[in-house]
Formats: structure tokens, sequence, C-alpha cells
């Protein structure tokens, strides 16, 4: 079992030759799968509760065009560029991998400054997770969100040092792979909030 495990396949990507890789690999999709539930149900709970908004704001109201463009361009952007970075690393490319990643990361800080500036916006305006239950789940919904961005953020530093120390292996690579699987994981997840949460809320 343990040679099984160990084994190394030179005909696949670098992240899949060993069989421990592919398990870890597949363990993470599965991972993935809970967090799909947990999505789900934050988006099934704003959406029974978006009209509520008792004496606060509306979403027409409150919601601004441009921040939000300018979060939605910036992590799928970051999404692009992640998959330049495995791109790179399939071609063994150290320094493009360690670039890209670099940029991802950029782009991922740059989202959650807008998406931070945004809420205090809101709380300026008076609009708290007190103020209504649209806002309440408003707030759980996008901010977990953003809880998943930023853990993704401190991930990725994690395996830059760790490029840096170890160069590119077949353990350094799985650990790319994953976080960027991570990392196109929140770009879905926030296509469903710019549509369900910001295009709704404008138009509704």
């Amino acid at each position: 079992m343990g040679e099984a495990v160990h084994r190394y396949d030179e005909t696949m990507p670098l992240e899949y030759r060993t069989e421990e890789n592919r398990l870890n690999i597949l363990g993470f999709w599965i991972f993935l799968g809970a967090e799909v539930v947990l999505f789900a149900t934050l988006f099934a709970t704003y959406l029974v509760l978006f009209q509520r908004t008792g004496s606060g704001p509306t979403a027409q109201e409150l919601f601004q065009v441009k921040d939000v463009l300018i979060e939605t361009l910036l992590l799928l952007t970051s999404s692009f560029t992640c998959g330049l970075a495995i791109f790179e690393m399939r071609r063994g490319r150290l320094a493009g991998l360690l670039a890209w990643l670099l940029v991802t990361l950029l782009l991922g800080i740059g989202f959650i400054t807008f998406e931070v500036r945004e809420f205090i916006h809101y709380v300026h305006e008076g609009a708290t997770m007190q103020t209504s239950a649209f806002l309440s789940s408003f707030f759980v919904l996008v901010g977990t969100h953003g809880a998943h961005v930023s853990l993704g953020i401190g991930w990725m530093i994690f395996i830059i040092i760790q490029l840096l120390q170890r160069g590119l292996t077949v353990k350094t690579a799985r650990k790319v792979f994953i976080v960027s699987l991570y990392w196109h994981f929140l770009d879905v997840v926030w296509i469903f909030i710019f549509t369900l949460v910001y295009l709704l809320g404008m138009v509704v």
C-alpha cells in the first residue's frame, strides 16, 4: 500500500504524479462539495429574506454599480492569472509560476480592499446587520465569501514562501494546484453573488 501511494508516474502532470497527490486532490474536491452546500444554504437564506428590508434601505438604494463592477473585474481577472500560474507550473517554470501567483495575490488583495470599503460605506449609511433581515443575510453571505477570499490570500502567501524555499516539487505542485481549485471555486461563487445579490437587487 505504501509503495502504491508513493509510486511516481512521469506521464501525468506534476501535481498528479503520485497516488498520494491524487488522493489529496480528490479529497479537496470532496471538501469543495461541502463548501457548495454551505454557500447554497446562504444563497437560499438571502433569496428568502432580501425583500424584508423593514425600515432600512433596499438593495436598489444601497448597491453601487461602479464598486461592484470593480470587485468583479478584480476577482475574475485573478482567476485568469491563477490559471496562467498553473500553466507555468506545468511547463516547469518556477519564475513564471511565482510571478502569476503574485499577480493573483495582488488582485485578491485589491478585491478585499474594495469589499471592505463597500461594507464601511454601508455602515456609514446606517445599513448594518441589525437594520433588517435583508442586510443580515447580505452581510453573512458576502462576508463569508470575503472571509474565504482572505483565507485564500493567506494560503497563497504561505505557498509562495514554500516555493521560494523548496522550489517546484511534486508536493509544492500539489499545494499550488489545490489552492488554485479553491480560488476558482471562490470566483464561481462570486459570479452567483454578482448575479443573485447585486444584479437582482438593482432590478427588483
